[in-house]
């Protein structure tokens, strides 16, 4: 099976070739299921049961990035002089930088990223998405925060459940953060989770070990589902290929496609004077829900006004080239949506790397925002 997708144009190939700085985009689709593991320890013998999460976590593609272009440029793995003057160290990428990775689907060629419904959005038994309505806050509500903020959500009719699960074609999201209701899907219509049992091996005799059998979840995306990234720092990737990705290296086939421009409000110009950025993909913030001030993210003085967000997610990995565990982070989860408030125009900072609003990762995809106006 192949994603039936446009690709780019010989000239544009060409000139991906010649320059380590041009944007490539990719999509990634199954040789067979992947298994992309959580942040937590996990080999036969210290736990029963590996939980995988699907679309991964963008440290995870930048570890399969950075080790197929090591194979490109046959770099010897065994020398960690070599492996770091090519790709760099576990948390210092040299010149990759990365957006994504964000389930997309091929219908006709035609190709079409989705997102997870907003924190700030409920879905009803039709599978219809709505907003949450936002309005003043109220004395006497309690919070846990530690503090208070202006606003409030209210739901606007009938009771719905949070949409976590469910999924928006990039239109329909932008169409959801504008206020309007659409259709969400549920995981199974992208992919489905798989249970399969292993046992561990004593690869000294080629034998299985007693009393270690675990059981691990694979995804397998529907037909035509696959994953889309853009790459930015590497030159000689072809324009397709297979390579290692996820955990027992089960293999993807790779290609390039067309360019697509990000969704949402232009970041690089200017804010409307009340703005919401959903986080398409998970953001690392030093007190947890929030910086300890948002100067790092806008040029600018901002009121945060309201946030959605629906608990956190703890992200860590394995370095195999120190051999031991990363440190683990919590992270705000995509999905989340934050209300900012300006009396004066405001931009993002131009330092922030990749436009991502996030104080940890942005060089590979996490923190990633989509920006649009909110009124009320």
């Amino acid at each position: 099976m192949q994603l039936r997708l446009e690709t780019m144009d010989a000239r544009l190939a060409g000139a991906s070739q010649a320059s380590a700085q041009t944007r490539m985009q990719l999509v990634l689709e199954p040789v067979d299921v992947w298994l992309f593991r959580d942040g937590r320890p996990f080999d036969a013998g210290s736990d029963h049961h590996a939980r995988c999460l699907f679309p991964p976590y963008p440290s995870v593609i930048q570890g399969a990035i950075r080790s197929h272009e090591l194979v490109l440029r046959g770099v010897n793995l065994r020398d960690p002089a070599a492996v770091a003057a090519a790709v760099g160290t576990a948390e210092e990428y040299g010149c990759l930088r990365l957006c994504g990775p964000f389930l997309a689907r091929s219908d006709a060629g035609v190709l079409t990223r989705y997102f997870p419904v907003p924190a700030d959005a409920v879905v009803g038994q039709d599978g219809r998405a709505e907003m949450l309505s936002l309005r003043q806050g109220q004395e006497g509500v309690v919070s846990s925060i530690g503090e208070r903020l202006p606003r409030l959500f209210f739901n606007p009719g009938e009771a719905g459940k949070p949409g976590r699960g469910r999924w928006v074609a990039e239109n329909d999201l932008l169409a959801l953060l504008a206020g309007n209701t659409v259709r969400a899907l549920p995981d199974r219509c992208l992919f489905e989770y798989e249970e399969r049992l292993g046992i561990g091996r004593e690869d000294s005799i080629r034998s299985s070990k007693s009393e270690l059998l675990y059981e691990a979840q694979y995804v397998r995306p529907a037909r035509d589902v696959g994953l889309w990234l853009e790459m930015q720092g590497y030159s000689k990737w072809p324009r397709e290929g297979i390579m290692r990705i996820g955990a027992e290296g089960h293999g993807a086939f790779f290609r390039t496609v067309a360019p697509r421009p990000w969704p949402g409000l232009d970041l690089s110009g200017p804010l409307p004077p009340r703005f919401k950025l959903y986080f398409a993909a998970p953001a690392y913030f030093s007190e947890g829900w929030q910086p300890e001030s948002w100067a790092f993210a806008f040029a600018g003085s901002v009121t945060l006004e309201a946030v959605a967000l629906s608990g956190y997610e703890t992200i860590g990995g394995f370095d195999w080239a120190a051999g031991r565990q990363k440190a683990s982070r919590r992270f705000v989860p995509a999905g989340s949506v934050y209300y900012f408030r300006s009396d004066s125009a405001v931009r993002l900072q131009p330092s922030l790397v990749n436009q991502a609003v996030t104080q940890w990762g942005g060089e590979i995809g996490f923190g990633r925002v989509i920006a649009a106006e909110w009124r009320g």
